[in-house]
């Protein structure tokens, strides 16, 4: 048996069965790691010693004869924007190369409480900004399925330990894309929870009323299995709401299912449209009903607004980090000459920082600045509200969304590095769903040229569960 490959629930069932142990799963992936990450370097952090103690407390409750949860036992990787108590955190930057996680955010509480075990923090875009996870201050990581190809971004690292079985499942972020764009490119399952849904304390800021923590998993049901582990309301999350548990029966007969006509588009990969209608005409033959929706603002507009904005939130957040209060410094430095405070800032902010990330301070910074606020952020977040708006019309005729998640398959490694606008197009059938607060599952629906390609489900607010159940019905197909 290949312990690796194993999901969540057989993983689960082979624990409690004592087909074999926690510690010999723990010891299964550890070797899978030392293997295989070398080539695809999923991993900034191991932390196997912590994974083997965590297994051998679950190994004695089951020896104890004590019922465990479904997460009990599971090895899992964590994106290394989430903090995780005396764990190293960088956010693939250099400016936190060295930061020791204080304390741990409410989700890897969450998933502690379940009994989930951690084999360390996955590889990121630097502060979660970039769609392949080259950003990297520590290097790219590689597509399992084809090691010269991306594998998407900003969760690049939590997909591809994924998908190279190097974990059962990981947890990512999600801005404007960055679980579902390498779940498609990886060829895995991600879903972007309902903005809300799931606490952020303890996540590394980005964009704030963008980011949203979510599970890459095997299967649908596995991600549902993490989902409901780390979802619900935290009171050191004021955004955080415990939603109305809606018990809407899923039936396939007569879902609308809603098809922007936007959304197949000049330039996309001819596989990806094959493969994405190819997976809604299965859904109309098991009897759901196709009707075409229209979301022209997202479109035309989400992309604009969206770097808009999140550059704005980035601009604000990321100025904690000026060699005083976090991580790499300047004054700490023997070699320069540090002469006044102002040194220290611009110093310390230009070498621990990378090019994309100053990038997007430098935008957001004049997209927020005298005379040019109302010309830019204001206009962006009117623009909001026309996409929530498009939305809201758009589910008048529709149970549910159905679009691609991106319109090409994974990249060559340094393929778009130096044309920062074509990488941005890589996000333009996600940010929209960021924008809107709206959940959005990614999951494979075929191959182009040998290549995953992703289905993106997108529902109404707090609806995860519905699109959810929609995913593990379309798996079955």
């Amino acid at each position: 048996m290949n312990l690796a490959s194993l999901t969540i629930t057989q993983a689960h069932d082979g624990l409690v069965k004592k087909e074999f142990s926690a510690l010999e799963l723990a010891r299964a992936f550890l070797d899978e790691i030392e293997k295989s990450d070398k080539s695809i370097f999923a991993f900034l952090t191991l932390t196997p010693d912590l994974a083997l103690f965590q297994a051998k407390k679950i190994d004695d409750l089951i020896s104890q004869g004590n019922s465990i949860p479904l997460l009990a036992g599971i090895p899992a990787a964590i994106k290394d924007n989430i903090l995780v108590e005396n764990m190293r955190c960088t956010a693939a930057s250099k400016i936190l190369e060295n930061y020791t996680a204080p304390y741990s955010a409410t989700v890897i509480k969450k998933l502690e409480k379940h009994g989930s075990i951690i084999l360390g923090k996955t590889n990121l875009d630097e502060f979660a900004m970039g769609a392949s996870t080259e950003n990297s201050a520590f290097g790219p990581t590689k597509n399992p399925r084809n090691l010269s190809r991306v594998p998407g971004g900003s969760s690049g690292g939590s997909a591809a330990a994924v998908a190279g079985n190097l974990a059962v499942y990981a947890l990512g972020s999600d801005t404007g894309g960055s679980i579902r764009q390498p779940a498609s490119f990886c060829g895995v399952v991600g879903l972007k929870p309902t903005y809300g849904a799931v606490s952020r304390y303890g996540l590394i800021a980005m964009a704030s009323s963008l980011d949203q923590i979510g599970p890459l998993a095997k299967t649908v049901e596995d991600a549902r299995i993490v989902f409901d582990a780390i979802r619900g309301r935290d009171h050191f999350d004021s955004t955080s709401i415990e939603p109305e548990v809606k018990n809407l029966k899923f039936k396939i007969k007569n879902l609308r299912v809603g098809v922007p006509k936007e959304y197949f588009i000049k330039g996309m990969e001819k596989g990806v449209e094959k493969a994405v209608k190819n997976a809604i005409n299965k859904l109309e033959e098991a009897g759901a009903k196709i009707v075409e929706v229209s979301l022209p603002h997202c479109t035309d507009y989400a992309l604009a607004a969206y770097y808009i904005l999140m550059s704005s939130e980035v601009s604000a957040n990321l100025a904690r980090y000026d060699g005083i209060k976090y991580g790499y410094s300047e004054a700490r430095n023997p070699k320069h000459e540090i002469r006044n405070l102002i040194d220290v800032y611009l110093q310390s902010r230009k070498n621990g920082l990378g090019h994309e990330v100053r990038r997007r301070i430098m935008l957001g910074t004049y997209a927020l600045s005298s005379g040019y606020y109302e010309a830019y952020y204001l206009r962006a977040q009117k623009v909001r509200a026309k996409i929530i708006e498009d939305f809201a019309n758009a589910f008048k005729k529709a149970d549910v969304i159905a679009t691609p998640v991106a319109p090409t398959t994974a990249f060559k490694l340094g393929d778009k590095t130096k044309d920062p606008l074509s990488m941005y197009l890589a996000d333009i059938f996600v940010t929209a769903v960021n924008l809107a607060g709206l959940p959005g599952l990614s999951l494979p629906c075929g191959k182009s040229s040998d290549l995953p390609v992703g289905l993106q489900f997108i529902g109404k607010h707090f609806e995860d569960n519905f699109i959810l159940e929609l995913g593990e019905f379309f798996e079955k197909l």
